[in-house]
């Protein structure tokens, strides 16, 4: 007797729109990250340019006090929990599954959560510029932050806003760990794993053990403003104990930010050197020596507030001590370049950015932890020009340095060149005259976080000569824009390997496919893909 079949029943793959909004693939995730945290740089970017008109001559310019005040604060949040920190979870979302020869993240369905939860997080903090935005700074010190000084439902947007931010990163780092640790491909060991995989390794278990401090210092903020708790301000409160969980977070995110373009520099550099990276092992075991270090010195930050003699010593010592393994990465770094046959790209060109412009501030860092000197110069614009000069020289250039060499592979196509570099020398002019006289501003005594100053203490010329910088930054940015749309309308194939790249992701199509991988080279070294591109030269030399 012969039964009816079962109607086949197929399902329309999704596409448009709608394929984003619902995609679980990691590359696809990877690039929401990245051109989202793009965006809100440009937000954050737009606000420094206000606060800069502002100074750039005493006396109201542009805007209020109050605005002054929540332009400052979410630009600070903004750069740092919505540009900085997602942006390179967009590089390790699209590059890790491909550099370890994977074929996604761990936990697809959970990348994509920490993605919408991020952009949410994000949207909340912004609808507090509905209402009187947060105004305490982006540090969000009480009791400046308390109901008391800060009246406005905003501060409790932004606090629900990070605490969201906060979560995604935790869901993220908790992918990025299994992910690396359980899917290598065959023969990846972790001293084979790229030097990028380090970092965003590391960077990941940095995120599991500080961010729930942050946390929960927002919540028992959250909870004095709207419950009558007095965790941070109030009788039997302790203000500093707030400054203690913000600072135990907030200084190993400098390392959040800063280790992941380290990544990007180590594998950038012996590309374009054409030499293989000189130590990996050193560079590799100085990111675990610096993430460890990292949480051993939050209250250098503080040495004002009170602390005990042994206290100032011990951390002063500590903030020394992480120069070491930073050294150890600067000088294998040039070791790498030393003798190389260096191709002067704008990826090379950014690498150098950061390399000079992290050193600076890394020299200025060494001054700050002397105690007698951070007495003079806390809470100035030193410090002001230290923190850009680490996060930005240290962070931005390098993000620039990998969008110059990892563009080509997530779109297919080729960046201009010529742009490219116009955009890193402006950038860096920029930054400079942005920054470097900030130092000058401190030491002569310009306190931070200020609205307005009075002309007769001569601050007006070095601030002017700021805001000329902050424009030139700003013409810098709109370059790569440009380069974006110009090289997309001329699309130069870039082909699998423009580069003749190292890792993995160079064995595959610009873009990849969805699957990653048909198969996976063998790896026998940390540069799997040169070594199968030296074992096809000497094939085809053999033959003839």
């Amino acid at each position: 007797m012969a039964t009816a079949a079962i109607p086949r029943t197929t399902v329309k793959p999704r596409s448009g729109i709608l394929e984003w909004l619902t995609t679980v693939d990691h590359k696809k995730i990877g690039l929401l990250y990245i051109v989202t945290s793009f965006l809100f740089f440009l937000a954050g970017g737009i606000m420094a340019l206000f606060i800069r008109l502002e100074l750039a001559l005493p006396g109201a310019q542009v805007v209020s006090a109050q605005t002054y005040n929540m332009l400052f604060t979410m630009h600070g949040t903004t750069m740092i929990f919505l540009f900085i920190v997602p942006i390179f979870a967009g590089f390790g979302n699209y590059l890790i599954p491909l550099m370890i020869g994977a074929r996604d993240m761990a936990f697809p369905r959970l990348n994509a959560f920490s993605y919408w939860l991020s952009l949410g997080g994000g949207i909340i903090m912004y609808s507090s510029m509905l209402v009187i935005g947060p105004e305490a700074g982006w540090t969000g010190y009480s009791p400046l932050a308390n109901s008391i000084f800060s009246k406005s439902p905003g501060t409790d947007l932004w606090i629900m806003g990070l605490v969201l931010i906060g979560t995604a990163s935790l869901m993220g780092a908790i992918n990025f760990i299994v992910t690396i640790l359980n899917m290598r491909t065959p023969g990846m060991t972790m001293t084979r794993l790229p030097l990028f995989g380090w970092a965003t390794l590391t960077t990941s278990v940095m995120v599991l053990a500080a961010t729930p401090v942050l946390a929960g210092a927002l919540l028992m903020l959250f909870f004095d403003r709207n419950f009558g708790t007095s965790f941070f301000s109030g009788p039997g409160s302790d203000s500093a104990m707030y400054q203690h969980m913000f600072w135990f977070y907030s200084h190993p995110a400098v390392y959040i930010m800063v280790l992941p373009a380290m990544g990007i520099v180590s594998e950038v550099l012996p590309v374009f050197s054409r030499k293989p990276i000189f130590g990996y092992k050193a560079i590799a075991y100085s990111t675990a020596a610096i993430a460890l270090f990292g949480f051993l010195v939050w209250a250098h930050h503080m040495f004002t507030t009170g602390l005990a003699p042994i206290l100032k010593v011990f951390f002063m010592a500590a903030t020394m001590a992480i120069a070491v393994p930073t050294g150890v990465k600067i000088f294998n770094w040039i070791a790498t370049m030393w003798g190389g046959r260096l191709r002067l790209d704008s990826a090379l060109l950014n690498v150098f950015g950061f390399l000079s412009m992290f050193v600076i501030g890394g020299i200025s860092g060494v001054f700050n932890a002397v105690v007698p000197i951070d007495y003079q110069v806390q809470d100035t614009y030193f410090v002001v020009a230290h923190l850009h000069y680490v996060l930005f020289g240290g962070s931005v250039f390098g993000i620039f340095a990998g969008m110059y060499y990892w563009i080509p592979k997530f779109s297919g196509f080729m960046l201009n060149e010529p742009l490219g570099k116009i955009q890193f020398w402006l950038m860096l002019l920029g930054f400079n005259l942005t920054f470097f006289p900030m130092h000058i501003l401190g030491l002569e005594g310009m306190p931070r976080r200020i609205y307005d100053y009075a002309g007769e203490r001569g601050w007006a010329p070095l601030n002017g000569l700021a805001t000329v910088g902050s424009w030139l930054i700003a013409l810098a940015v709109l370059i790569f824009i440009i380069n974006l749309f110009v090289s997309k309308r001329k699309n130069v194939a870039a082909g699998d390997d423009p580069w003749e790249g190292n890792t993995l992701e160079w064995s595959v199509a610009s873009p990849p496919p969805s699957y990653n991988f048909d198969q996976v080279l063998p790896v026998y070294s940390e540069r799997p893909v040169r070594d199968e591109r030296v074992k096809r030269q000497m094939e085809a030399q053999s033959k003839t």
